[in-house]
């Protein structure tokens, strides 16, 4: 059955959470707000504000909840994760705040289902405690994110994997304890293996990032980009650094993708709920031509039309959330690939409304809308772009549909009609039709 109700005890924790974001969460993204702050462990007065409210979150049970009970998480299915990242979403710095910061989050899964216990006790438990960050290098400067073009290469030499090759935009290397590479380990080999895993310590012989890039909101003069440009040369790693077998690179980084990905699609519904609110605050608050702006048909357009959009994104999230859930492994990739390709949308079209109501006031640093307004290219190539997923999601729905079996569509209605009287000639006949 159908039901869209929230156990009353669950929802209890989502207003602790809704009240502890804005009240706390909310002012750090004030305090320190560039893009680097919430992965920087070296800033100490940062720090000392982020571990009481981490002991707070933890207190509630609400830490690192997209992890299984093994792990430390509370085993909280998708659709609960997909309420909570709501909530989340609403503060750049409270992802760090309640243990769910990307890449990390998948990073550790990654660990916890191939890394072995060497490596789970080196980095992994340090993840999960929140005291080390750790970056994800797929990625090329020539190649985007097709792996299918990557060369960066490790190959076997004695007792070591030896990487070699250029990654591009390895989100928080600069302050990552470790990376994890995807290398061409088998050029010879079919596309999909190809790849394998390996992890990196950042201070391996060989780790160069050659600059730290900044995307539109951040300042090159002043360094505060934090997508590593990388080279890999000749960088030598154990054996056993390797996750999962020579060959597992696709596999290994699908582990880390689907629920991320819904989890990223409701943060989006959050940070846009803001903006919407911001909207209609705005439309009762200020004047135009003599009357309020949510007097004006084209203001209450925005409005109408912003809260259809959102709600109808909102739900297409928590259903797929909830066919992961429900229904067997790999039901959800199409609803998935829908969460994906709408996300950077429903960014783009509600906070453009948002800051243009604001009119001047918009487009300056005095409101967040400017910042998050220019983060919506970025949203539309995350996790691939959007083009790919598009292409991806037809592929899918193509599978279930067929060829016309004669010379006309089946809806063609002259056939159809011509098929109905003859079923019913009998009737049809003793009416004189």
């Amino acid at each position: 059955m159908w039901d869209f109700s929230t156990d009353p005890e669950f929802q209890k924790k989502l207003d602790w959470m809704a009240r502890f974001v804005r009240e706390e969460c909310e002012p750090l993204d004030l305090l320190f707000p560039h893009g680097g702050d919430p992965y920087d462990t070296e800033n100490k007065a940062a720090r000392a504000i982020l571990k009481p409210l981490q002991e707070q979150v933890k207190a509630q049970g609400l830490w690192a909840c997209h992890l299984g009970p093994e792990l430390g998480g509370a085993g909280f299915g998708q659709v609960k994760l997909a309420l909570m990242n709501e909530i989340i979403g609403r503060s750049y710095w409270a992802p760090t705040v309640f243990g769910t910061a990307a890449p990390d989050t998948g990073n550790a899964e990654i660990l916890a289902l191939f890394g072995t216990e060497e490596q789970k006790k080196r980095y992994l438990q340090p993840l999960l405690d929140g005291t080390i960050v750790s970056s994800f290098s797929m990625t090329e400067p020539h190649a985007g994110a097709d792996p299918k073009e990557f060369v960066c290469r490790a190959y076997r030499d004695g007792d070591a994997w030896v990487i070699d090759g250029e990654k591009w935009f390895s989100s928080n290397a600069r302050y990552a304890s470790f990376l994890i590479v995807m290398a061409v380990t088998d050029p010879d080999a079919k596309p999909h293996e190809r790849m394998s895993m390996l992890v990196v310590p950042t201070d391996t012989p060989g780790v160069e990032i050659l600059r730290n890039v900044g995307t539109i909101n951040e300042r090159d003069e002043l360094d505060e980009g934090i997508h590593g440009y990388i080279r890999y040369n000749q960088v030598r790693v154990p054996l056993d650094a390797m996750l999962g077998e020579p060959g597992e690179g696709f596999k290994v980084a699908q582990a880390r993708l689907g629920g991320g990905r819904v989890h990223h699609a409701m943060r989006t519904v959050g940070k846009t709920q803001r903006a919407f609110d911001m909207m209609c605050e705005r439309a009762l608050s200020r004047r135009s031509q003599g009357k309020t702006l949510a007097e004006h048909q084209f203001v209450q357009g925005f409005i109408a039309e912003s809260a259809i959009q959102l709600q109808q994104f909102r739900l297409l999230v928590l259903h797929t959330a909830w066919v992961i859930d429900n229904e067997p492994h790999g039901a959800a990739r199409p609803y998935i690939a829908m969460c994906k390709v709408a996300t950077a949308q429903l960014q783009h079209d509600i906070i453009q409304k948002a800051l243009h109501l604001h009119g001047s006031l918009g487009v300056t640093h005095e409101t967040p809308l400017g910042e998050w307004w220019a983060a919506v290219p970025h949203l539309a190539l995350a996790d691939g772009p959007t083009e790919v997923h598009k292409a991806s999601l037809s592929k899918q729905i193509l599978k279930g549909y067929r060829p016309a079996p004669g010379l006309f569509p089946t809806e063609h209605v002259p056939t159809r009609r011509a098929q109905a009287r003859e079923r019913h000639a009998a009737v049809l006949k003793e009416y004189g039709l």
